[in-house]
């Protein structure tokens, strides 16, 4: 598969006016080859998935986010690593987390939500996806159906007596009070995200909506592979890989 193939795939996949939206918030970081046959994706760039995409011969790795400014250093150890290893970086956040199969989509079908009746959108900032089981379950049914699907140990506050019917999701960094007012007035009785703060779980304890927190890293990677597998349907010739990532934001 050509780089430029790749591009247009790209295109194909996300509407032309998500992408200009968020134009600073995808791209590439490296190019190395200007075709590749193996894609190996993952939620972070970090040293540890590229040395994971080296150990498969991974010559494109996509993922959702870019080693992260902030992170002082980490972008530029990264860069070595990839040309040092002649590997290509794509990395799409912004329009990944506002496309119908995203990220916050891919988490409700993986734990079994039957209908998707919002998507998470863009709107002057992030707004919660919204997905209603067909008929009411157990609060600890979802908790259970979490930690499988995660493989971690979901924190959870279980904040009223309902069985769990209409759930608002936002993965990753969904933890500001703000994104569960909006579940709420969309009238969730379950908020589900990646992170939490001393303020995500008083807000939630307050409005007696439940709380579910998975890590940040493993409440996206759905929708990476969600993007992974449809950039192979419309490119039978690839091979796709999922690259290792520790629980790392668990400290065990």
């Amino acid at each position: 598969m050509e780089l430029e193939q790749f591009e247009h795939t790209i295109r194909k996949l996300f509407n032309k006016e998500l992408l200009e939206e968020l134009d600073d918030d995808y791209g590439f970081t490296n190019k190395s080859r200007g075709s590749f046959k193996t894609v190996g994706y993952s939620t972070n760039l970090s040293l540890e998935t590229i040395e994971s995409a080296a150990e498969n011969n991974v010559e494109l790795m996509v993922t959702h986010h870019d080693a992260w400014d902030f992170i002082y250093g980490l972008k530029e150890e990264c860069l070595k690593k990839l040309k040092e290893y002649n590997i290509s970086h794509f990395w799409i956040h912004g329009p990944l987390d506002f496309v119908e199969f995203g990220t916050c989509t891919s988490l409700m079908n993986v734990i079994g939500i039957d209908r998707v009746t919002k998507y998470s959108i863009y709107d002057n900032g992030d707004v919660p996806g919204v997905g209603e089981f067909n008929e009411p379950i157990d609060f600890n049914v979802l908790v259970k159906r979490m930690r499988d699907e995660l493989e971690e140990p979901v924190r959870m506050w279980k904040n009223n007596e309902k069985q769990v019917k209409k759930v608002g999701v936002l993965t990753g960094a969904g933890h500001s009070s703000n994104y569960i007012k909006m579940a709420l007035e969309d009238g969730c009785d379950t908020y589900i995200t990646g992170e939490a703060t001393l303020y995500t779980i008083q807000y939630a304890q307050f409005a007696g909506i439940n709380l579910l927190v998975g890590s940040h890293t493993f409440t996206e990677i759905y929708g990476v592979e969600s993007l992974a597998k449809k950039i192979q349907e419309l490119n039978t010739a690839i091979k796709i890989v999922k690259l290792k990532e520790d629980h790392f934001e668990l400290n065990h």
